[in-house]
């Protein structure tokens, strides 16, 4: 980054603790974009009245680009912390966005080509699961990837077709298909 990040609280005073925290954050977004020129991090809590309960915090992160800026406001949040991992989520996927429209820019890639695997673990209750690819490493999936509306279908040790992809905590399946169709038990 050309420029150091800039850090501006109202209605609340940041830890050194929360300073870095945005800091580091803010060094992160040049893996999306390594030309980023600047970050400005807005923390505010509007309308801090000592009735007003619970404290919410808002987020703001401008950046500037060449011959552009991006902005990323989002809603408010009860924990400071949150607020910030959030508005920074959203800021490294506007920088990913920014930098696919750029001319010569090339196409994201997968980190493998749509392969084989059987379902691993379920948690049917919170919505997500666990591949286990043919070369044996664990692919996280969520029932929103699941293709035909299928999560609920599915059991452990079904095969699969699923396209994977780098996700923010690792590998992760972008869809998933069962390939072989359970027959009706009666």
């Amino acid at each position: 980054m050309k420029l150091p990040v800039q850090v501006t609280a109202q209605g609340v005073e940041l830890s050194e603790a929360e300073h870095d925290a945005i800091r580091a954050a803010a060094e992160k977004l040049e893996q999306f974009f390594e030309r980023l020129v600047g970050c400005r991090v807005s923390v505010a809590v509007p309308n801090r009245f000592p009735q007003a309960e619970p404290i919410t915090y808002n987020v703001r992160i401008d950046l500037t680009v060449p011959g552009d800026e991006l902005v990323i406001k989002r809603q408010p949040q009860d924990k400071l912390l949150d607020a910030i991992q959030d508005a920074f989520r959203v800021a490294g996927r506007r920088l990913q966005d920014y930098a696919a429209r750029l001319p010569g820019a090339a196409a994201p890639k997968s980190r493998v080509a749509p392969g084989r695997a059987r379902v691993a673990r379920l948690m049917p209750w919170e919505g997500y699961g666990f591949l286990e690819a043919d070369d044996g490493h664990e692919v996280y999936f969520h029932r929103n990837s699941v293709l035909n509306g299928g999560f609920d279908r599915l059991e452990v040790g079904d095969p699969v077709r699923f396209a994977e992809e780098e996700g923010d905590e690792g590998p992760q399946a972008s869809t998933v298909e069962a390939t072989r169709r359970k027959s009706a038990k009666r």
